[in-house]
C-alpha cells in the first residue's frame, strides 16, 4: 500500500527532468559524477512520491475521494483500505525527510545553492496539497506542477552536476514544464466532474471540458514545438534527431490527442501522457546530448 500511495507510475514526473540536468551538464562539462547523478535521481523520486501521497492523504481527510469516484483501487489506497490517514501522512513526511537526508551529500558537494531551490521546492509540496485553500483546488495546479517539477528540479540539478547557475537551464526546461504540466492538466480535465462536486476550482473545471481540451490541444503543440526550436537553436547536431521523435510519437500523440478526456476514459489519458512524456524526454535528452557531442555532415 505504501508503494501504491508512492506512485510509481508518476515517477517519470521526476526522472525526466533529471536526465534532462544530466545530459545539459554533460554536454557543457565534458565529465559527471555518477554517484551525484544518481544521489539527485533518488531524492527527486521520493520527492515525487512525498507529494502523491500527501495528494492522497488530504483528499481523503477532504472527502474529496469516494469509493463512488475512485473506481480504481491502487489510486485510492485510503479509500479501499482500512489504513489510519495518520501513516500516509507520516510516510509522505518519511518520502520528503529522506530526501533531505540525502541532500545532506548534494549540498557538501555542490554548496548551498541547490538547498534554497530544494526548500522552494518542498514548501511549494506543502502548499499544493495542505491548508484550506491547496494550490491543487485552485487554477493553478497545471502552472505550479509543472514549473516546479519541470522547471526548478533541472535548475538545482544542474547547479549541482556543474557548479553553475543557469538561467538557459531553466529556459531549455519548457519542454518539461508542459509536459509535466499536461500530465496534472489530464487528470483535472478528466476529473471535471469530481472536482465540481468537491468544490475545486481547477482550470479545467473553469474552463469546461471543450476549452479545456482546446488548451490542452495547445500545450502539447507548444511542448513538441519546443523540443525542435530549442534543439535547432542550441543543439544544431541534436536535429537528426527530430524526424525519427516525430515518426515514433506520431500514434502516441495523435491518440492522446483524439481521447475525449472524460472520467471513462481517465486511466487511458494518464498512460498515453505519461508514456508520450517519456518518449519526448528521452528524445529531447538524445537531441541535447547528439548536439553536444556530434558533428553532422550532409
Amino acid at each position: 500500500m505504501a508503494l501504491q500511495l508512492a506512485a510509481p507510475h508518476t515517477w517519470p514526473a521526476a526522472i525526466l527532468p533529471v536526465l534532462f540536468a544530466v545530459s545539459l551538464a554533460a554536454v557543457t562539462v565534458g565529465s559527471l559524477s555518477v554517484t551525484l547523478a544518481l544521489a539527485l535521481l533518488v531524492i527527486c523520486v521520493l520527492m515525487q512520491a512525498s507529494v502523491n501521497t500527501l495528494n492522497d492523504y488530504y483528499d481523503f481527510v477532504k472527502g474529496a475521494d469516494s469509493i463512488e469516484n475512485q473506481l480504481d483501487p491502487t489510486d485510492a489506497v485510503l479509500v479501499y483500505n482500512n489504513v489510519n490517514p495518520k501513516a500516509a501522512l507520516a510516510l509522505a513526511i518519511g518520502f520528503l525527510g529522506a530526501a533531505f537526508l540525502l541532500g545532506v551529500y548534494v549540498i557538501f558537494v555542490a554548496g548551498w545553492i541547490p538547498l534554497v531551490i530544494g526548500l522552494v521546492g518542498a514548501g511549494i509540496i506543502v502548499l499544493y496539497s495542505a491548508g484550506k485553500s491547496p494550490l491543487s483546488y485552485l487554477p493553478v495546479g497545471e502552472f505550479v506542477s509543472g514549473i516546479t517539477m519541470g522547471g526548478l528540479i533541472p535548475l538545482a540539478c544542474y547547479q549541482a552536476l556543474t557548479g553553475e547557475f543557469s538561467w538557459l537551464a531553466l529556459l531549455l526546461s519548457l519542454p518539461l514544464v508542459c509536459g509535466i504540466g499536461l500530465i496534472m492538466f489530464t487528470n483535472n480535465t478528466c476529473d471535471i466532474e469530481k472536482d465540481n462536486e468537491a468544490d475545486r476550482k481547477t482550470l479545467s473545471v473553469l474552463l469546461g471540458r471543450e476549452r479545456a481540451r482546446t488548451a490542452y490541444h495547445a500545450v502539447i503543440v507548444v511542448w513538441a514545438a519546443s523540443i525542435v526550436v530549442f534543439s535547432a537553436v542550441f543543439f544544431p547536431s541534436g536535429l537528426i534527431v527530430i524526424p525519427f521523435m516525430l515518426v515514433a510519437l506520431y500514434p502516441a500523440a495523435s491518440a492522446l490527442w483524439k481521447n475525449p478526456l472524460t472520467p471513462a476514459t481517465r486511466l487511458q489519458a494518464m498512460l498515453q501522457c505519461l508514456n508520450l512524456n517519456i518518449a519526448l524526454g528521452a528524445f529531447y535528452a538524445a537531441a541535447i546530448l547528439m548536439g553536444g557531442m556530434a558533428q553532422v555532415v550532409l
